[in-house]
């Protein structure tokens, strides 16, 4: 072999690294990306959707991978991967840098998935203005949609964000961000009272333009009304049975690896997996055949 068949040969193998993860570049999927339409679609069809949380590039790689067509970079990284007690003590920048991260990771593998951002405590509770500020921080990231807790008072900010172009997923039921207010992770609208109060605050969020919303610890029976109360606003349950439109599920808790006491809601899917993607795949396979959650089990 000429030194030029060498130069050739050594300049198209791809470049070694002694920490890279992921290929350069992969081979196109043969999914189409995710997008709204696609999102609402499958909401109209009774398809489940299937979503998990991911904090970095490799993981959110490997769950696209496995088919999990929603990521959420949630503010449960405060939890899983900082230490803390609470989500309350994680700053917009360190989920802009972890949005960033999942994005890249999702470029790199050239993924399909759809991609949320948490807007965390205090980034958007001052004002509107406020809320749209920290929303573009992570849409420039890479997120292709913002999520925010609660409801009332927030209705106006999901329309005000919506009308410029920014996707909003909702989120009722347990609000961790609030969870000092609510005398902690109890599990919510189990009065006539408080089950009247999310039925309608759902209804004025899919109203003001929310495209998803998260229901939380919320009991079954009550996640099933509100997903057949909202029309085309589909619902993503944790801890709130099988008769929302699709789940969601911490990665970490999902994997078998917590650093707490596990909650009731959560199966661990690598028990008997060959490999995390095998978990994540065992997920998506349970969670669209109806096998999870079990209301018996994991639900109120």
């Amino acid at each position: 072999m000429t030194p030029a068949d060498a130069s050739t040969t050594t300049s198209a193998a791809p470049a070694a690294t002694p920490y890279g993860t992921l290929p350069p570049a992969s081979t196109p999927s043969a999914r189409k990306p995710l997008s709204l339409p696609r999102l609402r679609e499958m909401h109209a069809q009774g398809d489940k959707i299937t979503m998990l949380t991911a904090y970095d590039a490799t993981f959110a790689a490997v769950a696209d991978a496995a088919g999990v067509e929603c990521i959420l970079v949630g503010d449960s990284l405060g939890m899983v991967c900082q230490g803390l007690s609470s989500t309350v003590g994680v700053s917009l920048e360190t989920m802009r840098h972890h949005t960033e991260c999942v994005a890249n990771g999702l470029r790199r593998a050239q993924g399909v998935a759809w991609l949320i951002g948490d807007l965390p405590f205090g980034s958007y509770h001052e004002s509107k203005e406020q809320a749209l500020r920290s929303a573009v921080v992570l849409m420039q990231a890479g997120a292709h949609m913002v999520k925010l807790e609660g409801g009332g008072w927030t209705t106006e900010t999901v329309r005000f964000l919506v009308e410029r172009g920014i996707p909003v997923c909702a989120h009722l039921g347990l609000t961790p961000q609030t969870v000092h207010a609510l005398g902690g992770y109890r599990v919510q609208g189990k009065t006539e009272e408080s089950a009247a109060q999310l039925r309608r605050e759902a209804g004025a969020l899919q109203d003001a333009g929310a495209s998803m919303l998260v229901l939380e610890m919320v009991p079954a029976a009550l996640s099933l009304e509100v997903t057949q109360l909202l029309t085309h606003c589909p619902t993503i349950g944790i801890g709130a049975g099988n008769g929302t439109s699709g789940q969601v599920l911490v990665l970490h808790d999902m994997l078998g690896m917590n650093l707490g006491k596990m909650a009731k809601f959560v199966h661990n899917f690598m028990d008997g997996a060959p490999s995390v993607r095998g978990a994540m795949e065992a997920y998506v396979r349970a969670v669209k055949d109806g096998s999870f959650p079990v209301n018996a089990t994991h639900a109120w």
